[in-house]
């Protein structure tokens, strides 16, 4: 087993890895920027470095700080949580050549998966579906991108091959407007991953967003952890998750699960990783693998009784798989909010001091969050101050569940966005579940 651990991330994550190793008597070194010194993993862990100022750009996404902590702290690994260097191909690699072990996938699945053209490519030939498209990258012949579009149907959506986070895409009604949205998504696309390669894929028009958790030993073995529904998003940022997801049946999951866990195989993926798919009329469209531990991840812990932080490590120290797929059975629902340190309505960011803080409780109720009373929320870094989640025998146990947990939880001080999941515990369309990626905009009146 790994020894001493790098958690080369902040805020509920951090503290979320922390836990993990301090159960598997894991030494933890925490790095944080001089603004997050007094961050609870930071007081926590057993050595703590200062990797740089309040600018991510200077601290969390700096490379050689972040491995410079590792070698003055005697650690043996490092984990990039998710966000900042967690699917940075080329920390992965630079991680292992200073002799370290990057818990996660090698860096040439990362860089495979991150350019969406590759992914998509490599998708195909592991025999997982995808949604109609371009297969490949847009040239600069107008005649040909007409010509491919018209053959695929509008609506069709431009993406960029090195988007993220719900960047990088416009979606295109009419003839009229493809090519000058090509050429406007591939200036967005240089500006903001210093990539200008695009792609077309038809746009659906009333999916669902479904993932499929899955982990991989690195040798040749995988298993698939069931789904999640991420279909309550606005501008691609998901809002709510839950799982297993309402209305997809056991021999639905099974099949894409066995298609995933079939693809992981074929290209030896290492540690925990997520398919995701647009979903509409009973069809799964993969759309892209994310290469690290999700955000959401605590719904599937919760409906399987996998850890997989332990698992991830684990695997990191090339331990084999700790479940055959058959060892696998979703038990229960669970239901997770994203609690933003933002409006609620226009979500605008709103950091600074939390005045009180007073976490939920009762059977079923979980809180991953670094917040307390008197902390101050930096504006530097994203707005996600915490998750709660809600576990029930049963879909509605956990909504009542979460409810009375979303009466009880108090944050004084900053505007959260708990008032909206007020309201979306209450939705009548979310009761019944299975609502698409549309319908929190349409509700919000933002499409």
């Amino acid at each position: 087993m790994i020894g001493k651990i790098v958690i080369a991330n902040r805020g509920e994550i951090a503290l979320r890895i922390l836990r993990a190793c301090k159960e598997l008597g894991i030494k933890t070194v925490a790095v944080h920027s001089s603004v997050d010194r007094d961050l609870l993993h930071v007081r926590l862990a057993d050595e703590s470095v200062c990797i740089g100022p309040a600018s991510p750009l200077e601290s969390y996404l700096n490379i050689p700080a972040v491995i410079s902590a590792a070698e003055v702290s005697d650690a043996t690994a490092i984990h990039p949580g998710y966000g900042f260097l967690a699917e940075n191909a080329d920390f992965a690699e630079r991680v292992e050549q200073s002799g370290f072990t990057f818990i996660g996938p090698s860096a040439e699945t990362i860089r495979i998966m991150g350019d969406k053209v590759s992914a998509i490519k490599a998708m195909k030939d592991a025999g997982v579906p995808c949604v109609p498209g371009s297969d490949g990258p847009l040239g600069d012949n107008d005649a040909t991108n007409l010509s491919l579009a018209r053959e695929i149907g509008y609506p069709i959506i431009i993406k960029a091959a090195g988007g993220g986070g719900g960047r990088g895409m416009r979606v295109v009604h009419s003839e009229a407007n493809l090519i000058s949205s090509i050429n406007l998504t591939r200036q967005e696309a240089k500006a903001a991953f210093a990539n200008d390669m695009v792609y077309m894929e038809k746009f659906l028009e009333h999916p669902r967003h479904i993932e499929i958790q899955v982990l991989g030993d690195g040798k040749g073995k995988a298993i698939h952890l069931g789904e999640r529904d991420c279909s309550m998003q606005r501008r691609h940022q998901k809002v709510l998750e839950e799982a297993p997801a309402p209305g997809i049946s056991q021999a639905a999951r099974d099949e894409i699960g066995a298609t995933c866990v079939a693809a992981c195989e074929r290209i030896n993926y290492r540690g925990a990783g997520t398919f995701e798919f647009l979903y509409e009329d009973g069809r799964f469209y993969f759309i892209e693998m994310n290469t690290r531990i999700q955000v959401e991840h605590p719904v599937t812990e919760l409906v399987t009784g996998v850890d997989l932080i332990k698992e991830q490590i684990r695997i990191a120290s090339g331990e084999p798989l700790s479940y055959s797929q058959e060892d696998i059975t979703l038990k229960g629902h669970a239901i997770e909010c994203r609690i933003n340190a933002e409006d609620p309505y226009t979500f605008m960011p709103n950091p600074g001091l939390i005045s009180y803080y007073h976490a939920p409780g009762g059977p079923g109720v979980r809180v991953d969050s670094h917040i307390y009373s008197s902390y101050q929320v930096p504006p530097n870094y994203d707005s996600m101050i915490g998750k709660l989640i809600a576990y029930g025998n049963s879909r509605e146990e956990a909504i009542e569940r979460l409810h009375n947990a979303l009466d009880e939880i108090v944050i004084d001080g900053i505007k959260t966005s708990i008032p909206l999941h007020h309201d979306l515990v209450r939705d009548p369309n979310f009761r019944q579940g299975g609502t698409n990626i549309h319908y929190l905009e349409k509700k919000l009146g933002m499409d």
